[in-house]
């Protein structure tokens, strides 16, 4: 294996050093190297450790028209991303041993990053009954997350005993906080502004409703609980009650809810159709304060793949979701780092750390330092890019920031040792 010679980088934003990688493992230094020796010249970029994505949707099986295992690693690498939990919402669903094996195969024989498939609740995400969470566990794949995303796990009764269930091998049930019948038809945030559009609107309510009862569950159980994709300001503020009273609960935001706004739906575009929906600037400002503040544990992308013809139609046709892998660092940048809300060794927590902690991934997640694992990225803050949807790897082109200019470009990443990505171009 080549070994590389880090020159001048900063690791999680500090002063310039040298750092070696060598037989799959970090050391400080330039310390001792084989034969073969590449020299990367890193000045003014940055060291973080591989991020670590909690929601990423990888279609395949079943939707290989939008993304595959294959396509959809590559576009976390270009993110810097070196491990990805597959979201079950596949076709067969992610729901039994051998499908979420299938998965987690298809990420080791040829992917760009670790593939750790997330298991669904219910059979079929249908909501009815559990579906195979011990033997999801313990196959292969180890599966330790558990969700049904893109549907709730409404059923009380049900999500109580998923929570019991997970606690006896340290699982956790992501849920997607969603109240079915406040949501019947729903097309975008609630508000003045869907009754002027004359689309059918998504209360607040709706999330913030479940994500009260399940924390309630998860400390009366004394399981994991972690909220995907938190939107509104009162979600925010119940996550943190639910902290402040010990129970067990983590939660995620979405770069794209820290960025956009629902006064985007005005334009009828479908690209800024997602679930759940883009929120007002008041929800935007108490994300990115609950980030700030570590109420909000994790930015997980929700990367959500559709094929051209799933969004160029009318808005009511289109399908739910935006891209997310390739640009989450950049808009955690724009909308975090640079007006000063968190630091690099922050982004650090909330993009590797926390997210590998809590889907208990042992080889990511871990500071840059000698003997860890050689899975980084390397990160040049100092450029501003205009995003242009034909450049992304994906199989997809649904970015909401086509034409918007970010900061930030990922220089390289690494996983175990090899460069997934070198010179911001797939190695």
């Amino acid at each position: 294996m080549t070994s590389y010679l880090i020159k001048g980088v900063r690791i999680l934003g500090g002063e310039p050093t040298d750092l070696t990688i060598t037989d799959g493992m970090v050391s400080l230094g330039d310390g001792e190297m084989g034969v073969d020796v590449e020299v990367l010249d890193a000045t003014g970029l940055i060291a973080l450790p591989g991020l670590v994505d909690l929601h990423t949707h990888l279609r395949e099986p079943g939707r290989e028209d939008a993304e595959t295992v294959l396509t959809g690693t590559q576009a976390a690498a270009m993110g810097g991303f070196t491990a990805v939990h597959a979201m079950a919402n596949t076709d067969p669903v992610a729901d039994t041993a051998g499908v979420v094996e299938q998965v987690w195969r298809l990420g080791r024989e040829g992917g760009y990053c670790d593939v750790y498939p997330v298991g669904a609740v219910t059979v079929g995400i249908a909501g009815r009954q559990l579906a195979e969470l011990g033997a999801m566990a313990d196959s292969a794949a180890r599966v330790r997350v558990f969700s049904d995303d893109g549907h709730c796990v409404d059923d009380a009764v049900l999500m109580r005993r998923a929570l019991e269930y997970v606690k006896a091998f340290d699982g956790v049930v992501a849920q997607h906080a969603q109240e079915p019948r406040l949501t019947e038809g729903a097309q975008m945030n609630e508000g003045e502004l869907s009754g002027r559009l004359g689309l059918a609107g998504w209360p607040a309510v709706a999330e913030e409703a479940v994500i009260a009862r399940d924390c309630l569950l998860a400390a009366h159980v004394g399981s994991r609980l972690h909220v995907c994709h938190v939107s509104t300001a009162g979600s925010v503020e119940l996550i943190r009650q639910a902290k402040a009273s010990g129970w067990n609960v983590t939660a995620e935001v979405t770069p794209h809810h820290l960025l956009l706004t629902d006064d985007l739906a005005a334009s009828y575009d479908p690209v800024y159709k997602v679930n759940p929906p883009l929120r007002t600037i008041a929800d935007t400002e108490a994300l990115r304060a609950g980030l700030a503040d570590g109420t909000i544990d994790v930015v997980a992308t929700d990367h959500a793949p559709h094929p051209h013809e799933d969004k160029d139609c009318e808005w009511a046709a289109a399908a739910f979701g935006m891209l997310g892998l390739e640009t989450a660092l950049s808009v955690v940048q724009e909308t975090m780092v640079d007006p000063g809300l968190l630091t690099w060794a922050e982004v650090a927590a909330r993009m590797s750390y926390a997210p590998a902690r809590i889907g208990r991934v042992a080889d990511h997640g871990r500071p840059i330092e000698d003997g860890a694992p050689a899975n980084l990225v390397l990160y040049d803050p100092s450029v501003r890019r205009v995003v242009e949807a034909s450049d992304s790897v994906s199989l997809s082109r649904n970015t909401p920031y086509a034409g918007l200019e970010l900061p930030g470009r990922v220089v390289a990443t690494f996983l175990l040792g090899r460069p997934t990505v070198l010179d911001g171009k797939l190695a």
